[in-house]
């Protein structure tokens, strides 16, 4: 019988200030002054963890990302008791990473040293940009000035693990503004940036009404120029919008990309669980009640938190395996496609033949991974792997 891929957990937290225009998540903006459902919600986390513990089959978890809306809206004594009362229903990993990702505004800052005294030792800042003209286009209601001075209530906190996040490609915003907040970002000296497009997602304001964005022309030099930038800088490219100081990249990612079972509780989470046969592995999806509001009252329901799941039919599993794995700069080993899929190797021959002949993947022996065009045109390349 196959083993069993790595497990991580997924946690949501729905709630933020203010919904941002660009944003495709599952969140929920309650203004500066609301009290949010601490309690109630901590409970439900933990009814939702119970229901789905014998998920893990034995494993322990390698990694635990708290995303959201945004998580650092909760206390630190909130985050305290969830991972306390997730430990003694799972095993963690002796060498486990916890991720929490946090708004740079002044609302939350206070908190940093709580969230480490809890147990949380990695934070993911999401500052987006450090220029207030680009800024208030994006909805965010922090300022560059809030940003730096998080950077800096992370490190007193004993934060030694921190990713930034920073978009490009913004309204207004030229490529000379661009590189300076990729050289801001440099500059507090973050041991992960997580430096991405902005793309306008259906079913957000941005989609239904387009600000202006600058010219594919002009996108591609500023993907180029940065991506020079953070290689002088020390920083490597191990995902398509990921770059991290050696030995920093993200673990719950790589989970993942590459191909890794993990649980998800909380409103809207999702979840990917493997279970053993005699020929491979049965995948499934699972996904969580989407309101917050619904998703509380469910506590108390027979039904519990699941609002629904799907098995991974046979002929969409090589897609899926694509869609994550080849995000990747240096691809996969060919042992992951079978250690993580059970299914033979063999089977993906065809796909990547015809991969290969258009350019867009390499492969020798033991790995496979895209190309440097591959990577540009990385739909044109999973469309080769949607179907026979």
């Amino acid at each position: 019988m196959a083993t069993l891929p790595p497990l991580s957990m997924y946690v949501h937290v729905p709630w933020c200030v203010r919904k941002c225009p660009y944003c495709d998540f599952n969140s929920h903006g309650v203004g500066r002054q609301a009290e949010l459902p601490e309690e109630a919600y901590l409970s439900a986390l933990l009814a939702d963890l119970d229901n789905d513990a014998g998920l893990a089959q034995g494993r322990e978890l390698t990694s635990i990302f708290i995303g959201g809306g945004t998580p650092s809206l909760m206390s630190g004594h909130f985050y305290q008791r969830l991972l306390d009362e997730a430990r003694k229903r799972l095993p963690f990993a002796a060498d486990i990473e916890i991720t929490l990702e946090a708004n740079p505004g002044t609302l939350e800052r206070g908190r940093f040293a709580a969230y480490r005294e809890a147990g949380i030792n990695r934070l993911s800042l999401g500052v987006q940009s450090f220029h207030q003209e680009q800024l208030k286009a994006l909805g965010r209601i922090h300022s560059g000035e809030d940003a730096l001075h998080a950077v800096t209530e992370a490190r007193e906190a004993g934060f030694d693990n921190l990713n930034l996040d920073l978009m490009h490609g913004l309204p207004g915003q030229t490529p000379q503004l661009a590189l300076a907040d990729l050289e801001q970002a440099i500059a507090l000296a973050p041991e992960h940036l997580s430096w991405y497009q902005l793309t306008l997602e259906p079913n957000t304001e941005f989609h239904a009404h387009p600000p202006a964005l600058p010219e594919e022309e002009v996108l591609w030099d500023i993907q180029d120029e940065g991506h020079e930038r953070l290689e002088a800088a020390g920083f490597q490219r191990y995902e398509i919008s990921a770059y991290a100081q050696s030995g920093r990249r993200a673990r719950h990612n790589l989970n993942y990309w590459r191909f890794g079972d993990y649980l998800g509780i909380g409103a809207g989470a999702h979840a990917k669980v493997s279970q053993p046969g005699a020929t491979g592995f049965a995948i499934e999806r699972r996904w969580k009640t989407r309101q917050p509001e619904a998703y509380l009252r469910r506590l108390n329901d027979p039904r519990g938190f699941v609002a629904g799941h799907r098995r991974v039919a046979d002929d969409e599993v090589a897609l899926e395996f694509a869609m994550n794995a080849l995000r990747l700069v240096e691809g996969v080993p060919v042992e992951t496609w079978q250690a993580c899929t059970g299914r033979p190797f063999d089977e993906l021959s065809p796909k990547i033949d015809r991969a290969r002949e258009k350019g867009l993947i390499v492969q020798d022996a033991a790995r496979v991974q895209a190309s440097a065009q591959g990577l540009l045109f990385l739909n044109d390349l999973l469309t080769l792997f949607s179907d026979d």
